[in-house]
């Protein structure tokens, strides 16, 4: 399992920032390592399927994510996290705290949500890629890197810097058509109320991927949450870094100091 680790202060906290969709730790967090590791141990792994993550036969779920987390705490001797979860991350991070409560200190979320789907247009499109993933597996890998690298890698990279398309071309693109099913299905509604741990709520105020009010229902149900926002779209992290990044130390500094309380 390929991942990150900013080291930090002696005895500091620790953060798991959980990617977002399509994304990797890298992609997704490199403007922030430096920041938070002036006052955190920072952990980024890569999602399942997602850069050099962890390949499986198994079909993906967020649960498994949220698992692995988990277990790569163990594997490093920590005993209690903050995980940081960014859109997909942050249903990966909700279900952390579901299936790991006793590890968790606090909860951190970015330009996400309790739900990714409830309009029928949504519904079918995150069907649509559920079908694709099913059809993957029986799709001969060499057609699949052919057409990756026709209709997806060309478009989405041509403007990127060689590092940042190089991540995209390790992702396994079977298990990301089964990420965007998986998070289609995603709805935390139900239990989002009974989160006992501090948590903040970083809302991208611009963000037309994930809608502002969605993010706003989140914040809402969580009962012992803090809402840090930011004037930007869902790219908020890189793009608008000098904002997201300030606020998001912010955001996991006020997590930690109200679960010493």
């Amino acid at each position: 399992m390929f991942f990150r680790e900013v080291p930090g202060p002696p005895n500091a906290p620790t953060l798991v920032l959980l990617h977002g969709w399509t994304a990797t730790a890298d992609l997704n967090f490199f403007t922030c390592y430096q920041a938070l590791g002036e006052h955190f141990r920072v952990i980024a792994p890569d999602q399942r399927g997602h850069g050099r993550g962890i390949r499986s036969n198994k079909p993906f779920t967020l649960a498994a994510c949220a698992d692995d987390a988990a277990a790569l705490a163990d594997h490093l001797g920590i005993a209690t996290f903050i995980p940081v979860g960014y859109s997909m991350g942050g249903s990966i991070a909700q279900l952390v705290w579901k299936r790991h409560e006793s590890r968790v200190r606090a909860l951190v979320l970015a330009a996400t949500s309790g739900y990714f789907a409830s309009t029928r247009q949504e519904r079918l499109s995150f069907l649509g890629l559920h079908g694709l993933g099913v059809l993957a597996r029986v799709t001969p890998s060499s057609t699949r890197e052919r057409i990756t690298e026709r209709v997806y890698l060309q478009r989405k990279v041509s403007n990127w810097e060689p590092w940042a398309a190089a991540q995209l071309q390790q992702h396994d693109w079977r298990t990301i058509l089964e990420a965007g099913g998986a998070l289609g299905s995603f709805n935390s509604r139900d239990w989002i109320r009974t989160v006992d741990v501090p948590s903040s709520v970083v809302i991208t105020m611009r963000d037309r991927v994930v809608p502002v009010k969605r993010q706003m229902r989140l914040f809402e149900a969580l009962p012992r949450a803090e809402a840090f926002r930011v004037d930007a779209d869902h790219d908020a992290v890189y793009a608008a870094a000098d904002q997201f990044v300030p606020t998001l130390v912010r955001a996991c500094k006020s997590a930690v100091e109200r679960a010493k309380v």
